[in-house]
């Protein structure tokens, strides 16, 4: 009966319909939300769902294996509190799903690293798109050709970043780690290691900002498992061994076994220093446009999403309330106990 809203709602081809998807969408979903919840709380300065980061959802359809805008609703949880919000995407494909839902609002970045010509998927995030009304020079897009290696990324995101940072001053940031611009990746076209990768998601925890680190896109399943790993210990401040531990799962890590294998090289580098350079000095001429961080007059705190922060609060009030008491009886006791003496 619903078969005549399947095209409509863009249901099928990359967006199939499978068994136990309502509660797919609302594991990764609700993880997003609450790993905002927990910034906004403060009882978290960084908060991971690798399940979530599924920047190709719209409001009213899904898309690129994308169903629900999870993104989306964790950056509108975190603007009840932060006055302004970046969105950093270093997946392959252009993040069109968060980009079109904040394109008219000065309080959300967006940037996106990612492949363009026009053709590859979703065919979106040429850098003269910058936003509008409200939100114009606010959308920042870094399109990039085939085979990009490490150094010419990384000194790129950290510049593009440095920049970001300096002008808009972001309350929250939001870093979604698609992993399918590693090398090697069956659907990417880039030369990036897993090394690389990290280096971006290790230069945003330097700034110190309450941080969401999201997962994404990754079609290398070994490759992703191995990135996300690496970028755990790296939010966690653990330094990791190259030498993969023993599990069921070691044959489909051969046949090196190790944390960092040998991904770059597959694809001509099409990124000329020329290019990059352009590149770079046209971003840092948009963001020159701002003028500095919009001002926001924060008044009154929206509702929270289904509530989950008043719960929060009321949980911790709780806790403190109790441990006030146990503290007080405590104090009690010993008096008692010396008055005996």
């Amino acid at each position: 009966q619903f078969a005549d809203c399947f095209s409509e709602f863009n249901i099928g081809d990359d967006c199939p319909i499978f068994d136990g998807m309502w509660d797919f969408c609302q594991i990764y979903s609700g993880a997003s939300i609450e790993a905002a919840r927990k910034l906004v709380s403060g009882s978290a300065d960084i908060a991971v769902n690798w399940m979530g980061g599924l920047h190709h959802a719209k409001k009213y359809e899904p898309s690129g294996f994308c169903y629900v805008a999870d993104t989306t609703m964790a950056i509108l949880q975190l603007l009840r509190y932060f006055p302004r919000v970046l969105y950093v995407d270093i997946d392959i494909h252009h993040g069109d799903g968060v980009q079109e839902a904040f394109y008219t609002t000065d309080r959300v970045m967006t940037c996106s690293f990612h492949k363009y010509d026009g053709e590859f998927f979703p065919g979106t995030g040429a850098i003269d798109e910058m936003g509008s009304g409200l939100g114009k020079f606010y959308a920042i897009n870094v399109p990039l050709q085939d085979g990009i290696d490490d150094r010419s990324y990384t000194q790129l995101f950290k510049t593009v970043m440095t920049a970001v940072m300096e002008t808009f001053k972001p309350g929250a940031v939001v870093l979604q780690c698609g992993a399918d611009s590693l090398g090697l990746d069956r659907l990417g076209v880039f030369n990036l290691s897993i090394a690389a990768h990290g280096e971006c998601v290790k230069f945003m925890r330097r700034f110190g900002v309450p941080m969401m680190v999201l997962g994404g896109g990754g079609y290398t399943i070994r490759n992703v498992a191995r990135c996300w790993t690496y970028e755990t210990g790296i939010v966690c401040g653990a330094e990791l061994p190259d030498r993969l531990p023993n599990t069921v799962y070691n044959e489909f890590f051969a046949p090196d076994y190790s944390l960092h294998p040998q991904l770059s090289g597959r694809v001509v580098n099409h990124n000329s220093r020329a290019y990059l350079n352009a590149l770079t000095a046209r971003i840092l001429e948009q963001l020159r446009y701002l003028k500095g961080a919009p001002s926001v007059q924060m008044q009154e705190a929206p509702p929270d999403i289904q509530g989950f922060l008043e719960s929060e609060e009321k949980r911790q009030k709780d806790v403190d309330d109790d441990r006030d008491k146990d503290t007080k009886e405590d104090r009690r006791g010993r008096r008692e106990h010396l008055a005996e003496l």
